[in-house]
């Protein structure tokens, strides 16, 4: 960095990182820390990152060195580094491999060069149950059976395991990619779709097969999938999070492979055939009648001899699946989603069972190149009516947000909104079901929910596509793999308290390139000044970090002096409802939401 004086970061010693927004190099500077450092905080000024042991062993993983992400800090640092950070980075991406898990002859082995850690590790009362024996000062030989629960026990204590043992080929299954699609298009893999069937291959080798593929929703991680399945060339087994999901992936699979449909199967609560490619969902193998009683289809995972396992929306993966996918490790595994934050905590074990983050595109990164549709986010302040405030305050913590989230206000204002884009296609997406129902009623259109039969869903879903129908109002059923790249508006009434992968999964449904560049817009309601706001802020989080930004539409903002337009209701009487900014304030910059809450001391 020419001048430090100038650089947009300041690295503490507490091992978190403060960006200055405002500064001309932070859009370069946001997308260099989201590949080794965790967003916490993004008001309106100063972003705060925090380097943890995961980020940088996920950044080791896919091939960052320490001395590449120290190089990155000091470049855009204002300050020296502090020592023990850089320390701490050194240490822990040199933590990443240390210890290797490797096959010699029918049996496993931990590796590692130094004697001391082998030590550790035998004396660990988490590991000592998994060891057969330690045959020299640097080798433990462990049962074959026990890769998974061994994994998952080394990095709760700081080893992440660099596994090298090698995967079972599977029954092969050759078949090749389409030229032309069964509709006459031209397909050929997008250049990052490819390179992240690559990365994830590694050409065969004991490096490559098990791992995580990061891609914003509406990028085609379904057709990564496939390339992945295409170079693996074996029986595969795919999990999905719904039966409208499986049904898209068999769709697509049979639109670009040359796989005879008699090759693939459906296993879910409708149908269970089991075929060479079979995809089937989370609820099927994580059903039981009994909660005492063990998941009677976790037989499907031994009912072929599967060389390959997708996991779609990696992190919604159930807990029972992570005990499966333990039992699994001498299969090849690959993770795709938008984001790996769970909101549980176990991000631990996706790294650990799955495998390690392989490959990450920032969002912006696609939007730019036209991969993904250009996006504006807003989210839209409205009051409480007086008559609701002392049923509030009186209210308990769930009670509280369920009141806020399903203010009868908001009903009026997706009704503005949805007469403010008239002619687009509109996703009307909510938690709670009577606040969907009135609004379907009010609107005037279809609803889908869980209890929505899926031949019901497929043909609402087709009409849409279609243009015929131009607003659906969806629960989160609507949350995954819902294929309608026409909607270029989602208005969310309600969501899942601050699930920021939720916020993510939502503005995805929209993300979609559109016919004609045309741009998209995320909608999110919010009565402000209860509890629903707060969730607000650690909703955004993720999508912050991907660098979105929320305009602010809001009842008092006009007298901070801000450009604003007028937000009436249908009724034009009811000027409480807001008013929108601007995408720039007076002098020009843009108000994003982290902005206004802090100046307004929210």
């Amino acid at each position: 960095m020419a001048d430090m004086a100038d650089a947009p970061l300041v690295v503490q010693s507490d091992r978190t990182i403060l960006l200055e927004v405002d500064n001309p190099l932070y859009p370069e500077a946001r997308d260099a820390l989201a590949r080794f450092a965790e967003l916490v905080k993004s008001p309106e000024h100063i972003h705060t990152y925090r380097l943890t042991p995961l980020s940088l062993w996920n950044a080791a993983a896919g091939g960052l060195d320490a001395a590449t992400i120290i190089q990155v800090l000091a470049d855009y640092s204002k300050y020296p580094l502090p020592a023990n950070v850089v320390a701490d980075i050194r240490e822990y991406v040199g933590r990443y491999g240390k210890v290797k898990l490797v096959a010699r002859g029918t049996g496993l082995r931990l590796v590692t060069a130094d004697p001391g850690i082998a030590a550790e590790i035998s004396n660990n009362k988490r590991i000592q149950p998994y060891i057969k024996e330690r045959q020299d000062a640097c080798t433990l030989a462990i049962d074959p059976w026990q890769r998974g629960p061994v994994k998952q026990a080394l990095i709760k204590i700081g080893y992440p395991v660099e596994d090298l043992a090698g995967y079972v080929p599977g029954a092969p299954l050759p078949f090749s990619l389409r030229e032309r699609t069964l509709n006459g298009e031209t397909f050929s893999l997008r250049p990052y779709q490819a390179e992240a069937a690559r990365v994830f291959y590694a050409g065969g080798s004991s490096r490559g097969g098990s791992g995580v593929i990061v891609l914003p929703c509406g990028a085609g991680k379904t057709v990564v999938g496939i390339a992945a399945m295409a170079l693996c060339q074996c029986y595969t087994l795919i999990l999905v999070t719904s039966v409208t999901a499986a049904r898209q992936w068999l769709a697509e699979i049979r639109d670009k492979t040359d796989l005879p449909p008699e090759m693939l199967g459906e296993y879910t609560g409708e149908k269970k055939e089991i075929k060479p490619v079979t995809v089937a969902t989370y609820q099927i193998i994580t059903h039981r009648r009994r909660r005492n009683e063990d998941y009677p289809n976790f037989q499907l995972f031994n009912q072929q001899d599967w060389g390959l396992i997708i996991y779609d929306e990696v992190h919604l993966l159930p807990a029972p699946i992570f005990r499966i996918t333990a039992e699994l490790q001498a299969r090849r595994r690959l993770g795709l989603t938008a984001t790996l934050i769970r909101e549980d905590g176990h991000e631990d074990d996706v790294f650990s069972l799955i495998g390690p983050k392989k490959y990450d595109l920032p969002w912006k990164q696609l939007e730019a190149q036209g991969w993904i549709a250009k996006a504006t986010c807003y989210e839209v302040r409205l009051n409480l009516p007086p008559e609701m405030r002392l049923d509030y305050a009186s209210a308990g913590e769930r009670d509280k947000y369920r009141i806020a989230a399903t203010n009868p206000v908001k009903e009026a204002v997706v009704e503005n909104i949805i007469k403010r884009h008239e002619g687009e296609q509109v996703l009307v997406i909510g938690q709670y079901l009577e606040q969907l129902e009135r609004l379907a009623r009010r609107l005037g259109v279809p609803m889908i929910t869980g209890q929505t039969s899926n031949r019901e869903r497929e043909r609402l879903y087709q009409a849409f596509r279609e243009g015929t129908l131009k607003c659906l109002v969806v629960s989160k059923v609507a949350n995954f793999a819902i294929d309608l790249p026409e909607a270029s508006v989602a208005v969310q009434v309600s969501g899942a308290f601050g699930s920021r992968q939720e916020e993510a999964q939502r503005l995805g449904r929209i993300l979609r390139p559109k016919k004609g560049g045309l741009p998209a817009s995320f909608y999110t309601l919010v009565t402000r000044e209860t509890v629903e706001q707060e969730f607000a802020v650690h909703r955004q989080l993720f999508l912050t970090e991907q660098g979105y930004r929320y305009v602010i539409i809001g009842p008092d903002l006009e007298q901070e002096g801000d450009k604003v337009y007028p937000l009436k209701t249908p009724t034009g009487s009811e000027p409480a409802v807001g008013a929108v900014i601007k995408q720039e304030n007076l002098d020009g910059k843009v108000i994003d939401l982290m902005a206004w809450r802090q100046k307004a001391g929210r």
